[in-house]
């Protein structure tokens, strides 16, 4: 990451209890799922201690890890040396954790600042990837929290019916942190053109994902069929503001299921590139590969 520039991400939380247990990664209960979810918040608080990262709370702490990377040209250094902080933006992919809605303010407390209601299959709040369900009867009390604080509410992994039930509910922020478009990756897992639509009119954000996991193969897909999605969703949005990069490079899957010329987190610098190969101007190119979530948290957090 620090080879890369990747000074700012979304850090995830994750751990389901959907009924059908997984190793390290669906649980039998709730109760199990918040232990995991809890420990995992503290390595995180762990790396911090050590100096390694910074979690990233508000538009102070955003801005200030921002000048530390910039206030000094870090391209021209040892790739291995001292670096700033990496900026962590805490996430949970899926909220199975969450107890009950009164024990959201807990988490904001440690550093939570966006949540997806759901992960692979049918979860406390919602149906996910791989179902037709909707919300359950305990989303409702959940987003009208996640609103009161501020919390920005995460559509990836939403089933097409709790997708549009929760933007329906949902007057806070929206994203998809990490998703593709259904238009050139036909699954349930990416997202149709009237889902990416509708998250442009709510001012949100789409991150597009360097990884194709869903049975289809990755034969000769590479960095630039990334752009594709990039542009894709510019065409569907009319600008460049509202996509940006989702890596979901986090250890779920490796080269197997990435483009044939990515190796490491360090090459999703080479995007910025092949945007401007494709006609984009630099200033654009960099708003895709950061400005436009930095511009996001500060709108969210602004006057918090």
């Amino acid at each position: 990451m620090r080879r890369g520039r990747i000074a700012l991400s979304f850090a995830t939380l994750i751990a389901r209890s959907t009924g059908q247990p997984a190793p390290h990664l669906d649980f039998a209960t709730q109760v199990q799922a918040y232990g995991i979810a809890r420990g995992q918040l503290a390595y995180y608080q762990a790396l911090e201690r050590s100096g390694t990262i910074r979690i990233i709370r508000d538009t102070a702490h955003l801005d200030g890890l921002l000048d530390e990377w910039t206030a000094r040209d870090v391209r021209h250094e040892d790739p291995e040396g001292p670096t700033p902080p990496l900026g962590f933006v805490i996430g949970m992919e899926g909220a199975d954790p969450i107890l009950d809605p009164g024990q959201l303010e807990v988490w904001w407390d440690e550093g939570l600042r966006l949540v997806g209601l759901t992960h692979y299959g049918g979860g406390r709040y919602a149906g996910g990837t791989g179902t037709e369900a909707g919300l359950t009867g305990h989303a409702g009390p959940l987003l009208r929290e996640m609103a009161r604080l501020g919390v920005i509410l995460d559509l990836s992994h939403c089933s097409d019916r709790a997708f549009w039930e929760a933007l329906a509910q949902f007057p806070g922020r929206v994203i998809a942190s990490h998703t593709n478009c259904r238009a050139l990756v036909p699954h349930q897992r990416q997202f149709s053109d009237d889902q990416i639509r509708a998250i442009v009119e709510r001012d949100g954000r789409i991150g597009v994902v360097p990884g194709w996991r869903h049975g289809e193969s990755t034969e000769g897909i590479r960095l630039a069929d990334v752009v594709t999605h990039i542009d894709h969703i510019c065409q569907l949005a009319g600008d460049c503001r509202h996509v940006a990069i989702g890596s979901d490079l986090d250890g779920g899957f490796g080269r197997e299921g990435s483009p044939h010329d990515l190796d490491t987190i360090a090459d999703l610098q080479k995007l910025a590139s092949i945007l401007e190969g494709r006609g984009y101007r630099p200033d654009d190119a960099a708003a895709v590969m950061h400005g436009n979530w930095v511009a996001l948290l500060r709108s969210a957090w602004a006057g918090r």
